[in-house]
Formats: structure tokens, C-alpha cells, sequence
């Protein structure tokens, strides 16, 4: 997500050829969604000039929209994806049907599952959670670990579009026996680990310096240094100094 002057998109992918894919997931239609999202892509392009193109994916509840906002001197074009349009239950049973039979899975098919609870359904009463419990289980059946994960990991990502906290508990619960949830643990705590060593090694550091400090004071007062020559050369308060010069008893 990016934040620009108190406004936030979904999401924002910067691509190879150097501009940009703005995503919205949309349950609603609203003319002033279309204004709120060509002002994200305003303060985007002032801000970075990279062109920018949004994509906005209605889920299934939407059927009508405008293909395009026009305001005179400014038209804001998006490429709009009605979810409506795709039959869920056929895109489930071609799925099934391909990865029961060990065939790998296509970059399209991935789309497909990732997707599946925003499509429409034939089956009355499936929740949008139920709908997405099934596209991770499915997407455990793929042989490809690679695409595994991703089609794991993404479904996951978007259901956090539409999804509220208490179905998103759910969720997680599905998550916890998958792979997935094993890796990321794992990459935690190596994670973890790292910033611990580095803590640990910043610590260290700043003991060792400190300590360096009050060893030059030390000489520099034997030397009867200046006040403000100590100060100067070893970074450290006059009351730092003077706790120092004490137990060294000098006159």
C-alpha cells in the first residue's frame, strides 16, 4: 500500500518498463471512487513522473459501471475487470479437474484460483471466507512449490481487500497447515535472529567507544589537560569528565 497526502491506494507494482499498475478492489461502484483513484494517479505521476495505469477489479456483487470518467479537459480511463463475468463454478471444476489429474497449472490458471471468491457462483449461501478457504486448499494441491506459495501467499494478500478481521481469523487458521506458514515461521526467525546479532553487535559497539572515551580522559587528566581540550577530543560532558577525574584524586 501507498500513502500519498492522506490518501491510500490497494496497490501500487512498479513494473519493468519503468511505470506503474495501480490495483483497486472494488465490491461497489461509485463515480467518486473513479475520482478518488485518478487523484491517486495524479500525486503518483507529480510525484514520480512514471506513467501509471490502474486496474480496478469489481468482485461479482458489481454488474454496472462506467467504463470511464470524463470531466472535461481530464478522462480517466482504468481497465475495469468485472468478476461478474466469470462463471466460478466452471474456473472450480476446471481446476479440480487439471490438478486431480497432475497436470501443472498455467499463469492464467493461477489468476483463476487466486480470484475464485470474487467470481460469481451458481450455489447460493457460499460465503466470500468459505469461498476463499477453498481457493487456499485447492492451491495446496499444486504440484509446482513455487507456484504453490505464490497462489498461497496472494489469495491471502487479496482477501485482506475484502474480507473483515473476524473472517480474516479464519483464514489464518487455513493458513497455520500450510506450507507457507512454515516458511514464513522459519524466515521470522531468521529474521529475528538477525536483528537480535545486530542489536547485540550496535551494544557492543557503543560499550566499547564509551569506554575508550573514559580511558583518553583519564590520560588527558593525568596530563592535566584543559577542561574544554578533554571535552573536544573525547565527545563527553563536563560532569561525565568530572565523575571521571574523582576517583583519580587529582588537585
Amino acid at each position: 500500500m501507498i500513502e500519498i497526502k492522506d490518501l491510500s491506494m490497494d496497490t501500487l507494482l512498479l513494473l519493468e518498463d519503468d511505470s506503474y499498475e495501480h490495483f483497486e478492489f472494488q465490491s461497489s461502484y461509485s463515480e467518486d471512487d473513479l475520482a478518488r483513484f485518478a487523484m491517486y494517479d495524479l500525486q503518483v505521476y507529480h510525484r514520480d513522473k512514471r506513467k501509471i495505469q490502474t486496474i480496478i477489479i469489481y468482485s461479482s456483487d458489481v454488474r454496472k459501471i462506467d467504463n470511464n470518467l470524463h470531466i472535461g479537459s481530464l478522462v480517466y480511463t482504468p481497465i475495469n475487470i468485472m468478476m461478474y463475468n466469470y462463471d466460478g463454478n466452471a474456473v472450480y471444476k476446471t481446476l479440480e479437474t487439471k490438478l486431480k489429474s497432475g497436470n501443472d497449472i498455467t499463469d492464467n490458471d493461477m489468476l483463476n484460483l487466486i480470484f475464485l471468491p470474487l467470481m460469481k457462483w451458481e450455489k447460493k449461501g457460499l460465503s466470500r471466507v468459505a469461498l476463499t478457504k477453498q481457493s487456499i486448499k485447492m492451491a495446496q494441491t499444486i504440484p509446482d512449490r513455487r507456484k504453490r506459495d505464490i497462489c498461497t501467499a496472494a489469495a491471502f494478500m487479496f482477501s485482506q481487500k475484502y474480507l473483515n478481521e473476524t473472517d480474516l481469523n479464519q483464514i489464518l487458521e487455513v493458513l497455520k497447515m500450510t506450507d507457507l506458514a512454515t516458511m514464513l515461521i522459519e524466515d521470522a526467525v531468521n529474521e529475528n535472529t538477525k536483528k537480535v546479532e545486530k542489536e547485540t553487535t550496535e551494544k557492543v559497539t557503543v560499550k566499547v567507544e564509551k569506554e575508550t572515551k573514559i580511558e583518553m580522559a583519564k590520560e588527558m587528566l593525568l596530563d592535566k589537560k584543559p577542561m574544554e581540550e578533554i571535552k573536544k577530543y573525547t565527545k563527553l560532558t563536563e560532569k561525565e569528565i568530572n565523575n571521571i577525574k574523582k576517583p583519580l584524586k587529582l588537585k
